[in-house]
C-alpha cells in the first residue's frame, strides 16, 4: 500500500476522531442521548450516564486525532505505523467490546455497530501493511 493511501486512511480516522471527540467531550449530554445521530442511542442503551466517562472518551479520540493528523502532516513510515498501531490498540478493544453487547440493540443498529466499528478497525490494519516498493524502471538495479 503506497504512502499516499496510508495518508488518505490517516486522515479519515482523523476527520471520525474529530467528529466524535469533540460531540464527546464539548457536549457529553447530547453525545449520550443522540449518538450516532438523533434517535439511535447507541450510547445511552448501554447504561445511566456518567459525564465523567463520555468527556473521558471525548479526550481519547482528540488524542487519537493529534496523532493521525500528525501522521498525516509529516507522512513518514513510522508516524504512520504508530498511528496505525495506536488505532489498532484501540479500536481491536472497542471492537470487540461492542460485539458481544449488540444484543439490546434492533437489527438495524447492529449493523451500523458492525460497519462503524469494523471500518475503522479495517483502516487501522491496513496503516500497518508493508509499504508498497516502486516497481523497478530499466534504469534502477534490480
Amino acid at each position: 500500500m503506497s504512502l499516499h493511501a496510508k495518508r488518505v486512511i490517516v486522515l479519515v480516522l482523523a476527520l471520525s476522531a474529530a467528529v466524535v471527540g469533540i460531540w464527546a467531550a464539548g457536549f457529553p449530554v447530547s453525545f449520550y442521548d443522540d449518538f450516532p445521530l438523533p434517535g439511535r442511542k447507541w450510547v445511552s442503551t448501554l447504561g445511566p450516564y456518567n459525564e465523567h466517562l463520555v468527556r473521558d472518551v471525548g479526550g481519547l479520540y482528540l488524542a487519537l486525532m493529534v496523532l493521525s493528523v500528525y501522521a498525516w502532516r509529516r507522512p513518514t513510515v513510522a508516524a504512520v505505523r504508530m498511528a496505525g498501531a495506536a488505532w489498532l490498540i484501540f479500536n481491536a478493544e472497542h471492537f470487540l467490546w461492542h460485539m458481544l453487547h449488540l444484543d439490546m440493540f434492533p437489527t438495524i443498529d447492529k449493523v451500523g455497530h458492525v460497519v462503524a466499528l469494523g471500518g475503522v478497525l479495517v483502516l487501522s490494519i491496513l496503516l500497518l501493511l508493508p509499504d508498497r516498493r516502486p516497481a523497478p524502471t530499466l534504469d534502477t538495479p534490480r
